[in-house]
């Protein structure tokens, strides 16, 4: 007789352990598993920022969150459903987020003394009591790895104990009914090189499963149903994925080589490592010795007809300042990407943040106004890199496209767009002289104040460029009073001119009846979403609006906020976008802010926002 099978609705599962316990490979394969099935998902990585942080410390702990349904969901989830812990640290960390009643799937092999007490515990979690609240597992993960790859030639006890991982992985497919044959293709392909290697993965991952349908322990398991999602071709894509598809995708519309500088740096990276491995595109990465060298080429290469590019997170974005303010003066196109992290200065490099905004806005000497976009999904930073590049290619401006650590890592279904349906963004190039016999720099389309931009080596068109003040029209050095206060409010109006030529503020209220709107921008669309459809669905009225771009506002932002009574604005900062609506637009805005280096949670939205109600 066959084990019952029950059906939900949606499951969160938290995987932890060591950061070289390989969490993030077994929550990513889980997740790809899942996407095949057509499962709904949202996923949410949380690792250390250390290579590879003390063993067994709680600081070293590594987590990934997935969470799936037969629906449509916005977030990862709030609180984990089953929280697979490898080891003590592991356990102690996440416990506090398990409700009552969840579920635990413990490696009793790695609670011994030595871990119990680098995990503090004075006691063992097993044996106390501690656990009553919950439905505890106890499988010994990795000597039952080890005894399961006992045959395999070449292999070690420690090295088949580091397959644990996949064991697990095995244990977690059977329980909830995910296929483990990508898997099985993956493990081919990532260690075909190394036999042995491959064959102890997969003799891990089938034990897993087999554990699952043999224990006694194991008596349920669960179905989830694919999601009734758009029709169409999807794909799981995470942000920072997404955004560099974005660029290459803004790269064809534009007809222009994309050019990327950049320099390493947590949790931007993997923008530039993707866009390398992309040639066949056309694409130009250049690995600079610094940020500033980095923002320089980028920069170069739009001054030559790219599509110069350049990204990085907080820290480095500091160091690009005075590169974008000569990129303002120049008015040449440029993307400088900002994947926002915990900060100030180093801060916590692995954990998200949203405190960047003031920085983009107003950091940089004199007047200096350059556009902002702020992407909100993982799947969006796809479109908020082709709007990002469309705005700077129409207006020779630098822009900065804003992302975090909490979009760059978490991934979702994406529903891979329709070619026709992206816009064309092909610049105009100067290609002849526009005052006679002469060529003007600096002369103006008089719709978008964009200058002419002459690709160096046309001939007659040749032209100066600098840091130095310009003179209108021929773009000359110049000195003189009346022509800088006429450049820098040209400037000005040039990218305040961008509010026409951007969708107006959508506002999300059905009977238009409500008295509190919640307005956020960047990764808090997902929790501000699931909160409001929360109390939506307890009968309570709650408008709903999200900013993409920040800088300039849509031109209906402040109708939208001066037909409610309240206004509350969640951020992952200390309030800086309350600060400019409540500076531009005289509107009593609440401020409701989180900086713990972690997203915001739907609950406690729900609980910020009913407060207001």
């Amino acid at each position: 007789m066959g084990k019952r099978v029950e059906h939900r609705d949606r499951v969160i599962i938290r995987f932890a352990g060591d950061s070289g316990d390989g969490m993030q490979l077994t929550g990513d394969r889980f997740t790809t598993e899942t996407a095949l099935i057509g499962n709904d998902l949202a996923t949410l990585p949380d690792f250390p920022a250390e290579i590879r942080a003390p063993a067994g410390s709680l600081p070293g702990v590594s987590g990934f969150q997935v969470h799936f349904a037969d629906h449509d969901i916005l977030t990862p989830g709030d609180r984990p459903d089953v929280l697979v812990a490898m080891n003590p640290a592991a356990l102690k960390s996440n416990l506090k987020d398990l409700p009552k009643g969840g579920t635990i799937i413990l490696n009793t092999d790695a609670f011994n003394e030595r871990n119990l007490q680098k995990a503090a515990y004075s006691s063992n979690p097993l044996q106390d009591g501690s656990l009553s609240d919950y439905h505890v597992h106890q499988v010994a993960l990795a000597s039952m790895t080890v005894e399961a790859l006992r045959e395999i030639e070449g292999i070690t006890p420690r090295e088949a104990e580091r397959s644990k991982n996949f064991f697990a992985l095995g244990l977690m497919s059977w329980l909830f009914h995910r296929p483990i044959e990508p898997t099985l293709d993956f493990i081919e392909a990532k260690f075909g090189r190394r036999p042995e290697i491959a064959e102890a993965n997969t003799r891990a991952l089938r034990a897993g499963w087999n554990y699952g349908e043999t224990s006694e322990d194991f008596a349920v398991s669960y179905e989830v149903a694919p999601a009734k999602l758009t029709p169409g071709r999807y794909r799981q894509i995470n942000g920072n994925t997404a955004l560099s598809y974005g660029l290459v995708a803004a790269s064809r519309l534009s007809g222009l080589q994309l050019f990327l500088g950049a320099y390493p740096i947590t949790p931007a990276s993997s923008i530039l490592e993707e866009l390398a491995g992309m040639k066949e595109f056309g694409v130009v990465t250049f690995q600079a010795e610094d940020e500033i060298a980095a923002a320089g080429a980028a920069l170069g290469a739009s001054f030559g007809g790219a599509l110069g590019v350049t990204a990085s997170a907080g820290p480095g974005v500091v160091l690009k300042a005075e590169t974008v303010g000569l990129a303002v003066a120049l008015e040449l196109p440029l993307v400088v990407v900002d994947v926002q992290r915990a900060g100030p200065s180093t801060g916590m490099p692995t954990k998200p943040e949203q405190a960047d905004l003031l920085m983009v806005l107003f950091g940089r000497n004199s007047e200096s106004p350059v556009p902002v976009v702020a992407a909100a999904t993982p799947s969006q930073c796809f479109f908020a890199a082709i709007e990002a590049a469309r705005i700077a290619l129409t207006y020779r401006t630098p822009v900065y496209l804003l992302s975090n650590a909490y979009l760059a890592n978490g991934s979702e279904p994406w529903l891979i767009p329709e070619i026709e349906s992206l816009p064309d963004i092909t610049p105009t190039f100067a290609t002849e002289l526009n005052d006679g016999d002469r060529f003007l720099p600096y002369e103006r389309d008089p719709e978008t104040l964009a200058r002419a931009w002459a690709v160096p080596g046309t001939p007659g068109l040749e032209h100066r460029i600098g840091g130095l003040e310009k003179e209108d029209r021929t773009g000359n050095v110049s000195y003189d009073p009346d022509n800088h206060d006429l450049m820098v409010r040209l400037r000005a109006r040039k990218v305040a001119g961008i509010a026409a030529d951007i969708p107006a503020l959508d506002l999300d209220d059905p009977d238009g009846d409500a008295k509190v709107l919640v307005i956020g921008w960047g990764s808090t669309y997902g929790p501000i979403a699931a909160a409001v459809r929360r109390l939506r669905s307890e009968g309570k009225k709650v408008a709903r609006a999200h900013l993409t771009h920040l800088n300039p506002f849509p031109t209906n932002t402040g109708d939208v906020l001066r037909r409610y009574e309240k206004v509350l604005v969640p951020e992952m900062n200390l309030g800086q976008l309350a600060l400019l609506l409540r500076a531009e637009y005289l509107v009593d805005a609440v401020s409701y802010t989180k900086v713990s280096g972690a997203p915001f949670q739907s609950a406690e939205l729900t609980d910020a926002i009913g407060a207001m109600l």
